[in-house]
């Protein structure tokens, strides 16, 4: 599978968790890092910063797709065999 449709689908589960994807041209003097989640007014939100290449957006959404529980919902096979692997 290419990367432009695996991080496809991993911004579908996202969307399936309630959880919105900005990208959006962070400052990394001031902002170290390629994004992260948050919640904004009760509601889950992940930055991203929108110069990442794809390869990096993945592993962005897949660090924060990790801290929800997944056990209740379908994932495709190879998305939940991606967000097994350890990595952190």
């Amino acid at each position: 599978m290419n990367d432009a449709v695996l991080l496809n689908q991993l911004e579908e589960l996202a969307e399936k968790l309630g959880i919105a994807i900005r990208y959006e041209n962070i400052n990394v003097e001031s902002s170290p890092g390629a994004g992260g989640l948050c919640r904004m007014k009760g509601e889950y939100v992940l930055i991203v910063h929108s110069r990442l290449t794809v390869r990096e957006k993945i592993r962005v959404v897949t660090r924060a797709l990790r801290q929800f529980d997944l056990n209740e919902i379908y994932v495709r096979p190879v998305l939940r065999e991606l967000l097994e692997k350890s990595e952190d």
